[in-house]
């Protein structure tokens, strides 16, 4: 069973901010999108886990920068004509960003698509610590 940490005032409000900012986007058909994301941390990694089927390894942009992890890419619209009765897959541009809580290690950091998620792997950065 997962461990679910109580997240603090701060960070509530982000989280409804994001989930407003998400319920508007669908009114106003925003040009980039945000899958959905889950942020979790081992004891020795933080492990961003996205959802977003349809994709190949190569059609994500991932970066670091100031402690905040950047996924971005295209999921294309099948090009032929349809006539939808309901549409809840999002198409187009998307983009994400994660803070993380602590210094990473770049170099052990990895990246695997499987299964419809895209999984990074973010080693902590252990070097400061004293034994």
């Amino acid at each position: 069973m997962p461990t679910v940490i109580r997240k603090s005032a701060k960070a509530a409000i982000l989280e409804s901010h994001r989930e407003i900012l998400h319920a508007v986007s669908w009114q106003i058909r925003s040009t980039t999108w945000s899958p959905p994301t889950d942020q979790y941390e081992t004891e020795e990694t933080y492990v961003v886990r996205m959802e977003i089927a349809g994709m190949q390894e190569d059609d994500f942009e991932v970066s670091l920068e100031n402690n905040i992890l950047h996924i971005s890419g295209e999921r294309l619209d099948p090009p032929e004509r349809r006539a939808y009765q309901q549409m809840e897959i999002r198409f187009g541009k998307f983009a994400s960003a994660v803070r993380l809580p602590g210094p990473v290690s770049i170099d052990q950091t990895y990246a695997e698509y499987k299964n419809g998620f895209l999984i990074v792997v973010l080693p902590k950065d252990n070097s400061d610590k004293v034994e």
